[in-house]
């Protein structure tokens, strides 16, 4: 498993900009071997720092629980760049906190970015495939899945894995689901109009693809709160988070968009019309006036959702 979604998420799982990203599937949905992560590291550090607010207030919720046990060791599984990792380590300062992730590239940044932040000494990585390397990843009071449980094949067993690994009264943070990204208005005034919604129906069906290929692959009906009674767990609840960035955007914000989609039109492929694609095309393009660079109503808005279950 190599998720890096920096925690970016699947959305739910409609868009696909930076989370078709690191899903490392190739445009068909197949593994991808060819991922430059020199280029999409970055850009994973950015969707998850425009989120960053998103994370703390998860992070505030798990650490305020009256049932919630003192942290002391946190397991971040599909850690990507570490920055979620990173606000993980912030919000519970007595912990050790564990990058998770099977990509050496990845893990380098979030070892780079604990160092940076003056976390180094309670910060390390552990480079796994999962689910075959699931009994070296030791002992957790916390364990966060940001997006990463869909990446696995048998998802009931994995969690199950989760569970073994919790200390009494330890948590696992599941990050699946939420809603899709949205960035644009549903007319753009080009094209026909609800690109997104296309885009998503597209995305979807990417998806299921990967998920069909995935090694020991089972269907499982997303009720996290019923898969975590499965597994010994005690549903501790669910809340969902946002990011509401309006129009204007900041340039930073603006260049994540554009980037994002355009790594979405990339990993979408042919399974894009070519109506769609031609649109895209013009979006994309800085000379064009209705394109990203200069559109007034470019904006972000996303939820990210956040299913909690506990060891008794």
């Amino acid at each position: 498993m190599s998720t890096h979604a920096g925690h970016g998420h699947h959305d739910a799982p409609a868009s696909a900009p930076v989370h078709a990203h690191a899903h490392a599937h190739g445009p068909g949905g197949g593994p991808a071997t060819d991922i430059d992560w020199d280029v999409l590291g970055p850009l994973l550090e950015q969707e998850a720092e425009l989120n960053a607010a998103q994370y703390e207030e998860a992070a505030r919720w798990i650490a305020a629980l009256p049932t919630a046990p003192e942290v002391r060791r946190i397991l971040d599984v599909g850690s990507g760049p570490g920055v979620v990792s990173c606000l993980l380590a912030e919000a519970f300062p007595e912990a050790e906190v564990v990058a998770v992730d099977a990509t050496p590239a990845l893990l380098r940044r979030a070892s780079d970015r604990a160092r940076r932040l003056g976390l180094g000494d309670r910060f390390r990585t552990l480079r796994a495939e999962l689910p075959e390397d699931i009994d070296t990843l030791g002992e957790a009071d916390l364990i966060w899945a940001g997006n990463s449980l869909h990446h696995l094949g048998d998802q009931r067993a994995a969690l199950a894995g989760f569970a073994a690994l919790l200390r009494p009264g330890g948590t696992v943070a599941l990050v699946e689901g939420g809603l899709p990204t949205r960035r644009l208005p549903r007319d753009i005034g080009i094209g026909e109009p609800g690109l997104e919604a296309r885009m998503g129906a597209a995305s979807a069906t990417r998806f299921e693809r990967m998920r069909s290929e995935l090694p020991g692959a089972k269907r499982e009906i997303e009720d996290w709160s019923a898969l975590f009674s499965a597994v010994g767990l005690a549903p501790q609840g669910t809340r969902s988070f946002l990011l509401d960035l309006p129009a204007p955007l900041d340039r930073p914000a603006r260049e994540h968009v554009i980037a994002s989609i355009t790594r979405e039109r990339e990993v979408l492929g042919d399974l894009l019309t070519a109506e769609d694609d031609a649109v895209l095309e013009r979006l994309l393009d800085p000379e064009d006036p209705q394109g990203l660079h200069h559109r007034p109503d470019v904006h972000l808005l996303s939820a990210r959702t956040v299913h909690l279950g506990r060891r008794a």
